[in-house]
């Protein structure tokens, strides 16, 4: 099979070739321990759980709520999921696909290139009538292994640099960017230079990305350009991946960092500056 050339995979097109890709189940919600109770209910048929907290980000600490997971602890678990380096992989949670572009972008920073997100999720495979199952499938240990970031990762210093120079997107909520309604983090505002780009708000009402071409319209009116240099960043890194797999999927192909750390890395340290 060859690679993909978009990096979302609707569920008509998905269905045909499960068989030939790996597919990951990585249901989340903020708050929830764990959704592995869901998977259980009913997967795509096929689909190995890959639990969120833990794999995708390491412990909340200095780093932020959500920062980088260990790469030795990322690459188990995806040879533990049957994540091999030449065997396409497709990955989805509920719906919203903010779980399912976290792990679409650290697989691709660990050098994993042929990595889909399923458009709307558990909820659009269900909406197409498509079969679930039950079954938990066979163990089969892939032989993936992190190359060199396929990513590039922005830190503190990093982002204020593209804020200041280039063009740094906040992907929260336009609320959260202005300092209003600030319910996860302890100090509201943005990081000063910064433009709103809500990510959320490049989702159908259903859950499906918007089409190319409205994505594509949206950020040009950002200014962005194929040859633009662009960071994305959120509350805590995981908006942020939703953001930089719209900006691909929009077939701009900006050059798009990541600072995974986001607001909650950025305000542990009360000298960078807040504007609101």
């Amino acid at each position: 099979m060859s690679r993909p050339t978009h990096p979302l995979i609707i569920p008509a097109a998905l269905a045909p070739i499960l068989d030939s890709v790996t597919i990951i189940d990585t249901r989340w919600q903020m708050g929830e321990q764990t959704r592995r109770p869901a998977y259980e209910a009913g997967h795509l048929p096929g689909a190995r759980w890959v639990e969120f907290e833990g794999v995708m980000a390491d412990t909340p600490g200095p780093g932020g709520r959500h920062p980088m997971p260990q790469r030795d602890v990322f690459a188990a678990a995806m040879r533990a999921a049957g994540v091999d380096n030449d065997r396409p992989v497709v990955v989805y949670d509920d719906g919203n696909s903010l779980a399912a572009s976290r792990c679409w972008w650290l697989l691709k920073y660990f050098g994993k290139e042929d990595v889909q997100v399923l458009d709307g999720g558990f909820a659009a495979w269900q909406a197409a009538g498509l079969p679930v199952s039950t079954d938990e499938p066979a163990t089969a240990e892939g032989d993936f292994y992190p190359t060199d970031p396929g990513a590039a990762l922005l830190d503190a210093d990093s982002a204020a640099d593209v804020a200041a120079t280039k063009l740094l997107l906040d992907a929260r909520p336009a609320d959260r960017f202005a300092g209003q309604n600030e319910t996860v983090d302890p100090v509201p505002g943005h990081i000063p230079g910064a433009v709103s780009a809500p990510a959320l708000a490049n989702l159908t009402p259903s859950g499906e990305f918007l089409s190319s071409d409205d994505l594509a319209m949206r950020f040009t009116a950002l200014g962005i350009r194929p040859d633009s240099e662009v960071g994305v960043y959120c509350g805590s890194g995981v908006q942020a991946t939703h953001l930089a797999l719209a900006l691909e999927a929009s077939g701009i192909h900006p050059q798009t960092s990541v600072y995974i750390g986001s607001w909650s890395h950025w305000i542990t340290d009360p000298e960078r500056p807040v504007e609101s």
